[in-house]
């Protein structure tokens, strides 16, 4: 039997899950991220690197909470205490993120909310939904007790952060040809600058997820949607997001609504306006003349 043939008759025969007004699912997923850890030339110890490792930890794994429906869906970080001593003095994380709220989608309205902050003001972020352009495949693997079959899709990745960064190196006012000409002489004046501006950031990714026919909605952790059935793994450059947890239907009935609180912006928007608050911060780094300290960076 071929398996997109397959796939429409699990579709057909599951389909009476999702046609009920009140079906309802939450499912609990890991994400983890992996990054790379610049001490700053400093001599530390083993002791030292471990003990800001394990500090790292709870920004790097983090869990999240997907409620969803036929339609639509929120994606929540759960909260948790912080680790006693967790951040520490000397220790600076750039990644010039704000933090996150309630991430709300309706794929019948195509249609998404973001509650988010940009350094302590509230923002909603409003936008349309935009489907990736899935390919499947026959490829299956079992994640608990759901059979999921693989399907990857290319991701174009904003590049508003990198265009700001360029615009803050010294003397860089030309085209992108009069870039590469001044590349020797900033080497000399500006050569960590320089060295990060060779350095090619990639403008798009490929992002790989498996999901389930067993559960036939649209629906998957964060910004993934658009498969025949719900995503309970998803990976895209260093972040990896795995399903631990399903509850169909539970007794108690989930309010699934999109935020209301804070400013409204389009991602557009929310995205210069990031990219500003980087310049800012990465101004008052410069101005500091390198003070020390551990930076970490973070990188998708």
């Amino acid at each position: 039997m071929k398996p997109y043939f397959k796939i429409f008759l699990v579709l057909l025969c599951t389909q009476t899950l999702v046609v009920a007004q009140d079906f309802q699912g939450t499912a609990t997923y890991m994400s983890k991220s992996t990054v790379d850890m610049n001490f700053g030339g400093r001599q530390m110890s083993e002791a030292q690197k471990k003990m800001i490792q394990e500090r790292m930890k709870s920004m790097l794994e983090k869990t999240f909470v997907l409620n969803f429906n036929r339609t639509a869906s929120t994606y929540e970080e759960e909260q948790k205490l912080d680790a006693p001593g967790a951040g520490g003095p000397g220790m600076r994380f750039m990644g010039f993120g704000g933090g996150s709220g309630v991430y709300y989608k309706d794929i019948q309205e195509k249609t998404y909310t973001n509650e988010t902050d940009i350094f302590g003001k509230p923002f909603l972020v409003k936008d349309v939904l935009k489907p990736l352009a899935w390919t499947l495949t026959a490829e299956t693997k079992q994640i608990g007790q759901y059979t999921c079959y693989k399907a990857t899709a290319v991701k174009q990745l904003d590049t508003t952060m990198r265009t700001a960064f360029r615009g803050m190196r010294p003397g860089q006012r030309g085209n992108r040809a009069d870039e590469t000409a001044k590349d020797s002489t900033d080497a000399k004046s500006d050569g960590q600058n320089s060295l990060a501006s060779r350095i090619e950031i990639p403008s798009e990714v490929t992002v790989t997820a498996w999901y389930t026919l067993d559960i036939p909605i649209s629906q998957g952790p964060g910004e993934y949607w658009g498969l025949p059935g719900l995503i309970l793994e998803v990976s895209e450059g260093r972040t990896a997001i795995l399903c631990s947890k399903i509850t169909l239907n539970p007794k108690e009935k989930i309010l699934i609504e999109a935020p209301k609180k804070g400013k409204e912006i389009t991602q557009k928007e929310y995205q210069e306006t990031m990219a500003k608050k980087a310049l800012e911060m990465s101004e008052q780094f410069r101005g500091r003349g390198r003070s020390g300290g551990t930076r970490i960076m973070i990188r998708n």
